[in-house]
């Protein structure tokens, strides 16, 4: 390529307009297919039989009166079941598998290891024979006494340091917290607990499993990651990862629990091998409480210190939680106090404990949504001591730069978040003492208010642009839409990489016979994956700009130096936009039927060594509280959020509207019930485990911060999937107080709580 050659995008092109969903068409005609709406020729069901027990064995099958049903085509257990070249029980095979592959895979021997394990998978002609087969299986246990609550003395503590998880867990130390604390006229402590959440998208885990032949496998899955799941597969497998295909165009959602390679996508590439036929197979709703990843519990406690005119001059934050027996996952709850309030002295800890329970894992803001739950309710109780507003209490002890490594912000428009948000909300008519507010129907009536971030991750991702003599352009990338518009705002990236109109792009995505796209998670998909193709994007117009440049007979010949914009599929010469020449003419006199370009996306590891990066908000919640019953109704949610360069607005606000939902839902109904003596989940149903409904869901709304942060990424482009949750959930609990006088500290935030208060 010559290097004089120069391209820049367009200011003002189709990034940053309120698109429809590109996909949207699809859905609502039901053209779209999910993971478990491929009718492939000979498809049989698939039927998970899991577990009664939450420790033990399996002493034996009775599968005699389940195999007489009509259509059973296979019964299978840890006896029979085809075998895998390689699985993670075995230690020899650990070190292979590491990083693809939570640690303990069923149905490769006798032991149980939590309620809800699958043991066995029962194979029919249609899913009413499956699961009626799958419910005359019976089995036999030899039962454990299992340990099922971080409470239960029996469970052992250890340092979660030492579990090689990625997060980083040592303990954190700034200053001398300890003297800092001692010294502080103005102090606080409190404990904070929060229950095991499970997940529930609308879709739960899904997988249509067909060997096309010996050697070959399609899957059609329902995941955050095709590549992860084929590099999975063909490990435990023994194939290629060519000779794996997997597939996922659309996500009815995940939240993390997609995130994994689950037992449930091995089981049915299995069954489908042992009946020779393509295999479909979906979770029930009970089957998504145990082995698809969970929220773990927390029980954090945070000390606080102030001199008397409320700057903070100590800050601990440490979090109990738990993992599974034989993985960890550790919630890094008390890393959300790493980064928001200014204080010389701050130590952050985590312990954990091994309970008899699948492995929790990643679920919306893992980590920060427990832990900022626990912070901003400990920021307004320290307010309140200090006898401080509480917006006022957090300016004043705002962070400029990162508290615990002192780096710079790559941006930070936090303060305008406060200030727009407080402003729509009306806060500043908010009386100081609670109680004071009732509305027309007698209900008392609070407001409370929560700092909401989210670090500004970037993983690793690929993309490929062409270019087509007849105009138009061909993106491809393995990326994946959850249901929160990715493929609408990649596809606005796209158009503008190429300087092409919407129209004239033709986006291919969610297969793993695609560049890889990483994992779409931890809020940081749209970056990756759209530095890939913007990387890709200006790779392909640089060679074409190349081929005009240099060619004496185009009117861009030349031009190098002046540089060339990309516009409306022309390239015009940046010094005089007249002198112009479309793609097709240039690839045309080049003789090239098309021109490809490649781009990766990942973040900047000079960037990241220098600034702390990070979207930010203030969410402000009013709740109506019945003195005489205390039943909670979130009434009115504002928040204003700071995310860099905002891709598509109406996609943004739909998931800053989502994220505050789930804060609703953190801070007043999920729940997992696990009862101590079985360890199994009594609620494992959307009957019993709450989540909101349309009567919940209060009146919203979202405030777009404008923010520019050229450190981030190229594209300026933070995470907005998650930090919505961050700031809900403490803003609902402030305002429980604030109607109340009575301070909740474990969420859910039920109405026993305030009675008995």
């Amino acid at each position: 390529m010559n290097d004089s050659a120069s391209f820049a995008p367009v200011p003002g092109g189709v990034i940053g307009q309120p698109l429809s969903r590109v996909d949207g068409h699809a859905k609502v005609t039901g053209r779209a297919q999910y993971a478990a709406e491929y009718q492939l020729p000979g498809l049989t069901y698939g039927v998970l039989v899991t577990s009664t027990i939450a420790k033990g064995r399996i002493q034996g099958f009775d599968a005699s009166v389940a195999q007489r049903e009509p259509g059973v085509l296979a019964i299978l257990t840890h006896e029979n079941i085809p075998r895998l070249a390689k699985t993670p029980n075995a230690k020899a095979d650990q070190k292979t598998l590491e990083g693809i592959m939570m640690g303990f895979m069923p149905l490769t021997g006798p032991e149980v290891f939590y309620s809800g394990q699958p043991v066995a998978i029962v194979v029919a002609d249609t899913f009413e024979r499956a699961t009626h087969a799958a419910a005359l299986l019976k089995i036999n246990y030899q039962a454990e006494a299992p340990i099922a609550s971080y409470r239960s003395p029996q469970a052992q503590l250890f340092d979660p340091k030492d579990t090689g998880d990625s997060s980083d867990l040592s303990r954190k130390t700034r200053g001398n917290p300890q003297a800092a604390l001692a010294a502080a006229p103005v102090k606080v402590t409190a404990t904070y607990t929060h229950s095991i959440n499970h997940h529930n998208p609308m879709e739960p885990g899904a997988t249509t499993a067909h060997w096309e032949a010996a050697d070959r496998l399609t899957v059609y899955d329902s995941t955050q990651g095709v590549t992860l799941v084929q590099q999975t597969l063909a490990a435990l497998l023994g194939l290629r990862q060519e000779q794996v295909r997997v597939v996922c165009k659309f996500i009815g959602g995940g939240f993390g629990s997609k995130y994994n390679v689950w037992p449930h996508t091995v089981l049915a590439t299995l069954a489908a091998k042992a009946v020779q036929r393509p295999v479909k197979l979906v979770l029930r709703r009970e089957q998504m409480f145990g082995p698809v990843g969970h929220r773990a519990p927390t029980r954090q406690t945070l000390r606080m210190g102030t001199d008397n005119a409320g700057l903070l001059m100590a800050l601990g934050h440490h979090a109990k939680t738990a993992t599974s027996t034989f993985d960890e996952f550790i919630e890094p709850a008390a890393n959300a106090s790493h980064t928001l309030y200014a204080s010389p002295a701050i130590s952050t800890s985590h312990e954990a404990v091994r309970l008899d329970t699948g492995t929790p894992l990643f679920m919306r803001a893992p980590g920060e949504a427990p832990g900022s739950a626990a912070l901003e309710s400990a920021i307004d109780e320290m307010a309140l001591a200090c006898g401080m507003d509480p917006l006022a209490f957090r300016l004043v002890n705002y962070a400029e730069v990162e508290p615990i490594t002192g780096k710079p912000f790559s941006s930070k428009a936090l303060r305008q978040c406060y200030e727009q948000g407080a402003a729509r909300f009306g806060w500043a008519a908010r009386p100081q003492a609670p109680r004071q507010m009732r509305d027309a129907a007698g209900m008392l009536v609070g407001w409370g208010m929560g700092t909401a971030v989210f670090p500004a991750l970037m993983f690793q991702g690929q993309a490929r642009a062409v270019l087509l003599q007849d105009g138009r352009g061909i993106v491809e990338t393995g990326a994946h839409d959850m249901g929160q518009g990715a493929w609408t705002g990649l596809a606005q990236i796209a158009a503008d990489a190429l300087g092409l109109d919407l129209d004239r792009i033709e986006f291919r995505s969610g297969s793993s016979d695609l560049p890889d796209a990483g994992i779409a998670g931890g809020s940081a998909h749209t970056a990756t994956v759209g530095m890939a193709i913007d990387g890709a994007g200006a790779d392909v117009i640089g060679k074409l700009a190349d081929l005009a440049t240099n060619d004496e007979r185009s009117p861009l010949f030349g031009a190098g130096n002046a540089g060339l914009i990309a516009r409306g599929g022309r390239l015009h010469r940046r010094d005089d936009e007249a002198r112009s020449e479309s793609y097709a003419d240039i690839l045309a006199r080049a003789g090239l039927a098309e021109i490809e370009g490649r781009g990766t996306g990942a973040m900047d590891p000079a960037a990241q060594s220098t600034y702390a990066m990070h979207a930010h908000g203030a969410v402000f919640a009013e709740v109506t509280v019945d003195p005489d019953f205390g039943q909670v109704r979130v009434t009115r949610l504002v928040g204003a959020f700071a995310a860099g360069t905002v891709v598509n607005p109406r996609m943004v606000r739909s998931q800053y509207y989502g994220g505050m939902i789930w804060g609703v839902s953190f801070a007043l109904h999920e729940h997992a019930v696990i009862d101590k003596r079985t360890g199994r989940p009594m609620n494992p149903n959307l009957g019993e485990y709450h989540v909101p409904v349309n009567a919940d869901v209060p009146s919203i709304e979202a405030i777009l911060v404008e923010e520019r942060d050229v450190h981030v990424n190229a594209l300026g482009i933070k995470g907005v999937g998650e930090i919505g949750i961050t700031g809900t959930a403490g803003a609902i609990a402030n305002a429980v107080w604030h109607a109340t006088g009575v301070r909740v500290r474990s969420f859910p935030i039920t109405l026993d709580q305030l009675i008995e208060a």
